[in-house]
């Protein structure tokens, strides 16, 4: 695919994070250590880190020129039809505005109809927030990145549960990823064989904003490498430990 590279869909937006000795409680104030601002958002951070792995990618979302706070709107079709598919081997979408998303992932299969093999794009959409019309997502990605939470909103207890009941929703050929925190991560393909990983804490828990696009960014790094599900997965839940020991993600691969 030579320079060919990942686009992310999805969500840009600011961090503001505050620093407290010990979780606030109810009802009570609390004296804050310090603040940072940091760029955030399940797209934008996916980006990050796969720039941080070397990996050449782009990231699609409004921009605020002016005050922080603008209500921004989410990508259309009309403005995915401008984008030049031909640059891109990957399109991951975090699951948004769906029915404008399903209308974009179409545009997309139609383009990988017309081409050989070796120039199709991939595409993966993540499924975090336990909202109905996202639900309509699972069918349409080569891999699908399920949520704990949304795999708990189905009444699902463990990762290779979720893994079992959600795969039927997908469609034929695809593979489910669901990562279930401190519990590490499980993904199954299409020969219904469920590959787990144990999750990699670090020596010190300082923040895991993040840790899930930090996963999903590692685990589309090295799929979009030739990695096998294994090693992706292994390599995901690796970065994202690691990210759960920095703020922010600067030193991710020191």
């Amino acid at each position: 695919m030579g320079d060919k590279k990942i686009l992310s869909i999805g969500l840009v937006c600011l961090d503001i994070i505050n620093v407290v000795d010990k979780y606030p409680e109810e009802d009570t104030d609390t004296r804050c250590l310090s603040q940072r601002w940091q760029r955030g958002g399940n797209a934008s951070n996916t980006c990050t880190v796969l720039s941080l792995l070397g990996a050449p990618c782009a990231f699609m979302g409004s921009l605020a020129p002016g005050p922080v706070a603008e209500n921004l709107p989410d990508v259309s079709v009309e403005d995915f039809s401008k984008v030049d598919l031909s640059q891109y081997k990957w399109i991951h979408w975090e699951g948004r505005n769906a029915d404008e998303q399903v209308k974009m992932i179409e545009r997309v299969r139609e383009y990988n109809s017309k081409q050989e093999e070796k120039n199709r794009i991939t595409i993966s959409v993540e499924i975090e927030k336990t909202r109905e019309p996202l639900y309509q997502l699972f069918p349409l990605g080569d891999l699908v990145f399920v949520s704990k939470d949304v795999a708990q909103h189905f009444g699902f207890t463990s990762a290779a549960a979720a893994l079992k009941g959600i795969y039927g929703r997908l469609r034929k050929g695809a593979t489910l990823i669901c990562a279930w925190a401190e519990k590490g991560a499980d993904a199954m393909g299409p020969d219904g064989v469920i590959i787990h990983s144990d999750a990699f804490p670090p020596e010190k828990l300082v923040d895991t904003l993040g840790a899930g696009d930090t996963f999903n960014a590692s685990v589309i790094y090295s799929l979009s490498n030739g990695g096998s599900l294994q090693d992706a997965l292994t390599f995901g839940c690796q970065i994202a430990g690691k990210k759960c020991g920095i703020h922010g993600y600067d030193g991710i691969l020191h």
